[in-house]
């Protein structure tokens, strides 16, 4: 079987043929009709770190306590994820450094939630595609 290769039909798009089908990767650059640079190095440094900053379960257990509750101390996540507080602060401070979550203080309290409709919608459609068969 020949492997793929890819192709420029109508110098509008680029399209990936194989031996069983053809799909559109992607458009073109309409101002130049060439093929624009799928990602560069460093944002696609900041994507994998993003992946492994989400690549552990405690990690992603705090986030959707977050997103179900919208604002939560560290004592009430840590009981939610049935973990410890040292440990819900330590996520919490990486997540807080990687925009994915802020914080208010409250007097001796500091509660956290998602930073973003960004974050949401990618927890969101993340659980949709894991239970996605």
């Amino acid at each position: 079987m020949e492997g793929p290769s890819l192709w420029v039909t109508d110098s509008k798009h680029l399209v990936c043929r194989s031996a069983r089908n053809n799909f559109t990767i992607m458009k073109m650059s309409e101002s130049n009709n060439q093929i624009p640079a799928l990602i560069d190095s460093d944002e696609a440094a900041d994507l994998a770190n993003m992946f492994r900053l989400l690549g552990d379960p405690n990690r992603i257990r705090i986030l959707y306590a977050l997103l179900e509750a919208d604002e939560l101390c560290v004592h009430d996540i840590a009981t939610l994820v049935q973990t410890t507080d040292t440990k819900v602060s330590q996520a919490m401070r990486l997540l807080r450094t990687a925009g994915v979550v802020r914080n208010r203080r409250d007097g001796r309290h500091i509660f956290y939630s998602l930073d973003d409709a960004h974050v949401t919608t990618m927890l969101e459609i993340s659980r949709l595609h894991v239970a996605h068969e």
